[in-house]
């Protein structure tokens, strides 16, 4: 039987994950035109960031709770440790030019704390480049999420700790928004099946292997159906501008 991939790990070699890998991959390009020196990344996910960002940092540590199936023997100023965040355990204070973490904040219960940690880690000026569901464009409750945040309330969030905060959004272009559509009126289908809103009424946790099922069969299903259009999705069908609510993701850069 094959293994159900879990919603908040996107593969970057099954197809029905293209529409958000190709997303995903954006994140970390832009990041690289930005950052440099000493690097920390909060959740290396599969790790198919490492190779692009990488090049652009002097050291380049990344973190997460789970060990990325990820060779690092190619890229000698890369580490990866082990560690569940919030703190940041064992990092020292103003120790990092910029901290990188893309579709992370979402999971974080504690996200004043979250935030906080990476301030202090940052050195005077040194910038945090960010990224995070736009909850105006979700589609359903993700119960892998503790929140999810529109444009003001994410400005409002980071501006409680950090001195600028640049608003951007990760947007699609015609064929991804023709996908995000399709995908929209498929989960309007499955949604019918619950007429009590369970969705909204269970606990996170009795949700997320039926999120998990649903959301695999659902992503199938565009795939087979229309198959041409799901596969031919590319990176540069995603471009960076001012945030709104019509952004897919937030891509906020913040200064400290």
């Amino acid at each position: 039987m094959r293994k159900v991939q879990s919603a908040e790990r996107v593969s970057q070699t099954d197809l029905s994950d293209n529409f958000v890998y190709q997303r995903s991959l954006l994140a970390y390009h832009e990041a690289a035109r930005i950052i440099g020196g000493r690097v920390l990344e909060i959740g290396t996910g599969s790790g198919y960031g490492v190779s692009l960002v990488s090049p652009s940092c002097e050291s380049f540590l990344t973190v997460d709770k789970n060990l990325p199936p990820l060779d690092l023997t190619p890229y000698p100023n890369v580490e990866f440790r082990q560690m569940k965040v919030p703190p940041l355990a064992g990092l020292p204070s103003g120790a990092f030019d910029f901290v990188i973490t893309f579709q992370v904040i979402e999971h974080i219960r504690k996200d004043f704390l979250f935030l906080r940690e990476i301030h202090r880690v940052l050195r005077p000026g040194g910038k945090l480049v960010i990224t995070t569901p736009n909850k105006k464009m979700s589609l359903t409750r993700n119960p892998w999420h503790v929140r999810e945040y529109t444009v003001d309330e994410f400005s409002n969030l980071l501006s409680c700790e950090f001195d600028e905060v640049d608003a951007r959004g990760v947007y699609g272009r015609e064929n991804v928004m023709e996908y995000y559509g399709q995908n929209r009126e498929s989960v309007r289908r499955i949604t019918r099946l619950d007429p009590l809103d369970l969705q909204h009424r269970l606990p996170g946790w009795a949700l997320r292997i039926p999120y998990d099922l649903l959301n695999c069969l659902n992503r199938r299903r565009l795939l087979v159906r229309n198959r041409e259009l799901t596969t031919h999705i590319r990176m540069n069908d995603y471009f960076i501008a001012p945030a709104a609510d019509t952004c897919c993701d937030l891509f906020y850069v913040a200064t400290k």
